[in-house]
């Protein structure tokens, strides 16, 4: 583990700490100062803090034998700019660390969207070009970098691992809660299983996960072109409408019920009239009216006569109805029996 410390330390404040990590994590732990602190020489500045890290890598690899798929870099606070830059540059990196992150140093005073060139520590543009999995360690209650600068760092990350968010936690005191080591204690177990090719740094079990997400995305694909299969049946289900021309046929006996019904009504048309004339002569014949009350009650006669013929149409209409919704709900049967 390469471990890059926050802004207000240097490597004898950092000591006792460095024991713990490596005792309780089981991991050999390196750690060193920026130019300009501690018993450092030379000024702190950007671009020396790029240097010195990459002077501690060096050591690692030249000095002690260590390859960078063997290599997490911690980043805290500050020490996140020098840990992702030097991240971006090492394809088979094994894991990297970020405790209390911050976007970039302007981000840290004010809230702008947009990146501008006198900025320092271009974290947020810098962590999408990381290829190894992430670990971002933020407190809640953190007053000089807010945790919204570790969740953004998260967001963009392109391999996430489960971040921790302290509740209650500020900027100096995340060692403190103990979720801190066990988060990392299970980070480490993690990748430590991963195995890095020496083409790229994706480990085979992300990547395996990723073919299978997408494998199982495309299967349901050619079940698609096999439901457009049963289209052709919607002809077959064309086929009984000639059925209903043939149905059609039975519409003239209709037409001769319609005739016979005509001339029963007419024939009881002509019975009541009777009936009503036989009625009226009786009442003349004791009543003894004069000409104008029998020419009067000839008319109503005449009234009621055409009243009677429209009684007809009306029939006439409700019998059409009626022969028309059968005729629907017959035509209907054979497709349903056919489905």
């Amino acid at each position: 583990m390469l471990y890059s410390h926050g802004n207000a330390a240097d490597l004898g404040q950092m000591y006792e700490l460095f024991l713990e990590l490596s005792v309780h994590l089981h991991v050999n732990l390196m750690g060193y100062d920026y130019s300009g602190y501690g018993r450092s020489s030379g000024k702190p500045s950007e671009q020396n803090t790029y240097a010195d890290i990459e002077a501690a890598y060096r050591c690692l690899e030249e000095t002690y034998g260590v390859h960078q798929e063997d290599v997490i870099l911690y980043g805290q606070s500050v020490g996140s700019g020098p840990t992702l830059d030097l991240a971006t540059r090492l394809p088979r990196l094994r894991a990297v660390v970020l405790h209390s992150p911050i976007l970039s140093g302007l981000r840290v005073m004010y809230p702008v969207k947009h990146t501008y060139w006198f900025d320092i520590y271009k974290n947020i543009d810098k962590i999408p070009l990381v290829n190894c999995p992430v670990l971002v360690i933020h407190g809640t209650a953190d007053e000089v970098v807010d945790c919204s600068h570790g969740k953004r760092l998260w967001e963009l990350c392109k391999q996430k691992y489960e971040p921790l968010w302290l509740e209650k936690g500020n900027h100096c005191n995340l060692e403190l809660f103990p979720d801190y080591i066990k988060h990392l204690k299970k980070f480490i177990s993690a990748v430590e299983k991963i195995q890095i090719t020496n083409g790229s740094s994706d480990n085979k079990e992300l990547s395996q996960s990723s073919r299978r997400s997408s494998e199982c995305l495309d299967l349901p694909r050619p079940s698609t072109d096999q439901r457009e299969k049963p289209r052709p049946s919607t002809d077959q289900r064309e086929k009984p409408r000639p059925s209903t021309d043939q149905r059609e046929k039975p519409r003239p006996s209709t037409d001769q019920r319609e005739k016979a019904r005509s001339s029963t009504d007419r024939k009881e048309n002509a019975r009541s009239s009777t009936d009503r004339k036989e009625k009226a002569r009786t009442s003349t014949d004791r009543k003894d009216k004069s000409r104008k009350s029998v020419d009067r009650t000839e008319k109503a006669r005449n009234s009621t006569d055409q009243q009677e013929k429209p009684r007809k149409s009306f029939d006439r209409f409700g019998d059409m109805i009626r022969s028309v919704g059968l005729c629907n709900i017959d035509c209907f049967k054979p497709s349903a029996s056919n489905t």
